[in-house]
């Protein structure tokens, strides 16, 4: 039986998020995810606030990374909210975005051992252990915490290529993987089997979540619309073979970055392809989403979350999925 996710970026008024929170508990959903970017609000404050207003639903980050925030400080923050959510917290880590990380004057140095190494000291730290550690990336030198969560926190890895996809099959308890169509998930759960089977892990205890761009309306067209947006700046990042899996000329892509970087968005919006947003969105009418998803179900994934823009209207698009799409998988 899949679960269901939902992603809440935190650019708006933390209170219209637990809004929509308590909307998608009440919904079905499994799961919150909250970004973390510097730009917005914190997402272990808009996390808190959900935590306070929700019941069941688990919370965590979707992603934080070790580079901006200390792997210590993080392990402390993901405690803390677990202890405040009554065990509902976990931990999505990712390598982050190697821009914001430039803009911000960090080295996007090793990244593979970054996520390795955080997610070692951090379950160090949650067992209780003074931890003295000199990785590639990671270095601490007696550093613990002064109080331990009363379960073990789970944690995802945000990947997306080959090797960090690998290491989230030898490492994770879940695996974030940011796409929407089968075609990536066909690639990405290979991966994640061969660093499951070369750790002696059972691949069927690793939740593999398709973290999607998602838009739902009962009007298909609408749906779309909405999601041209997120996929403009989608497409203008992805990596050569990326586009070329989907046979999406590179030039087009470039022309739609070049438009995003020049402030033209009506122009990169517009210059977004029908075959674009099928192949990095999950949209249309509801039953255009349960045929999506039923094929990713197909392919291994075990937890769908609903991404940005989410629909037309959150709120009316979370009724729609509450109503319409996860009774069909529940």
């Amino acid at each position: 039986m899949v679960k269901f996710g939902i992603e809440f970026v935190p650019d708006t008024d933390p209170q219209k998020i637990v809004e929509y929170s308590t909307l998608a508990e009440q919904g079905g959903f499994d799961y919150i995810w909250v970004t973390d970017h510097y730009c917005n609000r914190n997402p272990y404050i808009v996390l808190t606030a959900i935590a306070f207003a929700t019941r069941k639903i688990s919370l965590g980050t979707g992603v934080t990374n070790p580079y901006v925030i200390n792997p210590a400080w993080t392990a402390s923050a993901v405690a803390s909210l677990d202890e405040v959510s009554r065990g509902r917290a976990v931990l999505g880590l990712g390598a982050g975005d190697k821009v914001t990380l430039a803009s911000l004057g960090i080295a996007f140095v090793k990244p593979l051992s970054a996520i390795e190494e955080s997610t070692e000291v951090i379950r160090k730290l949650w067992r209780g252990e003074v931890v003295r550690y000199d990785g590639k990336v990671v270095k601490f030198d007696g550093a613990n915490l002064r109080f331990r969560p009363t379960r073990e926190i789970p944690i995802y890895i945000g990947a997306q290529g080959p090797k960090m996809l690998e290491l989230a099959g030898k490492i994770g308890d879940g695996v974030l993987i940011n796409a929407s169509h089968p075609r990536d998930f066909e690639f990405a759960v290979e991966q994640i089997e061969v660093g499951a089977e070369e750790a002696k892990r059972d691949f069927a205890t690793i939740d593999v979540t398709a973290y999607t761009s998602f838009s739902v309306d009962y009007d298909a067209e609408k749906a779309k619309n909405k999601a041209k947006p997120i996929i403009a700046f989608i497409v203008a990042g992805c990596p050569p073979e990326v586009l070329k899996k989907h046979e999406i000329p590179v030039e087009d892509a470039s022309k739609i970055g070049e438009a995003l970087a020049g402030g033209n968005f009506g122009e990169a919006f517009g210059a977004v392809t029908d075959q674009m947003v099928d192949a990095f969105s999950v949209y249309g009418a509801p039953e255009d989403c349960v045929k999506r998803i039923r094929d990713l179900i197909k392919i291994g994934v075990t937890q769908l979350v609903v991404g940005s823009p989410i629909g037309p209207k959150k709120n009316s698009s979370i009724d729609i999925i509450a109503k319409e799409i996860i009774p069909e998988f529940k």
